[in-house]
């Protein structure tokens, strides 16, 4: 376990060095820069502004200083945020941030499970249907149009939740369902389809001929194998999660981490666009690896490392 634990950080340590290199390197080749805005600034104060930031060393002397910096967890300070830092962007936005994508994926997880164990229960009966008839809609319509419609409605039209910004448990409801639409209707049919693959097992049919009653069958037997598939879902549910919230928060002008992203983006902030994909590669390296060590408890057969010959 101890082998394959450091041997999986040795690779993450790989795949968040070659983000790293390509996200930097990529930045500096696209035309263009942080300073390079709609007013144009005069050649002496820019070649302060960018002597302050080193922006005018050699490329190679840039990514070296980044790297040695990156390893203290020094981010740099933002070229647009002025007076802050990355290191406090992150820390003030990623608590909203996972706030909102820790209550989507509980509502993904508390609605799309039941909701394949009772859709693969009642195949072909009206649960089935009405369960796989809204799992279509919800895997069809994107986070934003969702968002959108939910504002429209549920905000302008019946005035039930406020329309925008963060600050009480009503600002959190329509965000959460927005971003939570595609993951629940994926885990709904993937636990579905989990399911029925499990109950055709000659092991579930061995427990029924042992005369077993149905709800042991099914609590001990069947919803423990079939959940694996979702287990392995969450590692890319989180991804999606947090990559939805970059949309969905700037619909409803959430002070996350995902809104200084996109607007990052959009003024070529280039610590902040490094920092904040740093940090997400981290935290999704992490999480994928915390899933892969989840198999061996929720399934003992499921081995994590090759056993000595």
């Amino acid at each position: 376990m101890t082998q394959y634990i450091l041997r999986r950080i040795a690779v993450s340590l790989l795949v968040l060095w070659v983000i790293v290199t390509v996200t930097f390197f990529l930045m500096r080749i696209i035309p263009g820069g942080p300073f390079q805005g709609e007013k144009k600034l005069p050649p002496e104060i820019r070649k302060n502004i960018e002597e302050r930031y080193k922006l005018n060393d050699p490329l190679l002397k840039q990514y070296g200083d980044y790297l040695t910096n990156l390893i203290h967890w020094d981010l740099g300070p933002s070229f647009k945020y002025k007076g802050q830092t990355v290191n406090d962007i992150i820390e003030k936005g990623f608590p909203i941030s996972a706030a909102l994508g820790g209550i989507a994926i509980m509502i993904s997880l508390l609605v799309g499970i039941p909701a394949g164990i009772i859709s693969a229960l009642r195949q072909g009966r009206w649960p089935d249907y009405l369960a796989m008839f809204f799992s279509t809609i919800g895997i069809s319509v994107p986070s934003f149009i969702l968002a959108t419609l939910l504002m429209y409605f549920i905000s302008y039209k019946l005035h039930l939740l406020p329309s925008a910004l963060w600050g009480s448990p009503k600002h959190v409801i329509m965000p959460a369902i927005a971003l939570s639409g595609l993951p629940t209707a994926f885990i709904a049919r993937l636990m579905r389809s989990s399911m029925l693959e499990v109950l055709g097992q000659d092991y579930i049919k061995t427990a029924r001929a042992k005369g077993l009653p149905k709800i042991v069958i099914i609590y001990r037997h069947t919803i423990k194998n079939a959940i694996i598939p979702v287990v392995t879902y969450l590692g890319p549910l989180t991804a999606a999660i947090l990559t939805g919230s970059f949309v969905v928060e700037n619909i409803f002008a959430i002070p996350g981490l995902g809104k200084h992203f996109v607007t990052s983006i959009y003024n070529r902030d280039y610590t902040v666009i490094m920092g904040v994909t740093v940090f997400y590669s981290i935290l999704l390296v992490t999480l994928n690896l915390l899933v892969d060590l989840a198999y061996a408890v929720i399934d003992p057969r499921i081995k994590l490392f090759e056993a000595k010959e």
